[in-house]
């Protein structure tokens, strides 16, 4: 199954956030840990743009996980 890319941003986003919220961190927070712009980052998380693979893993390393946390279940959200 192919997934749009508009559910593939929106699964993305969803699971940042969560992981986000696990870790303690809020969007504010961690948009100023990861030196990202405070909307930008929740445009991530309501999954309205698409973001890039270095954002990706400036945001993993401050929830400090590793990347390949946010695609493991992207299909299955």
């Amino acid at each position: 199954m192919s997934l749009s890319k508009e559910k593939v941003c929106k699964r993305l986003g969803k699971k940042l956030r969560n992981l986000r919220i696990e870790k303690g961190y809020t969007l504010e927070g961690l948009a100023n840990e990861a030196n990202l712009d405070y909307s930008q980052l929740s445009r991530i998380e309501l999954g309205k743009i698409n973001t890039s693979v270095y954002q990706i893993y400036k945001i993993s390393v401050y929830l400090n996980i590793p990347m390949n946390e946010f695609f493991n279940e992207i299909h299955h959200l």
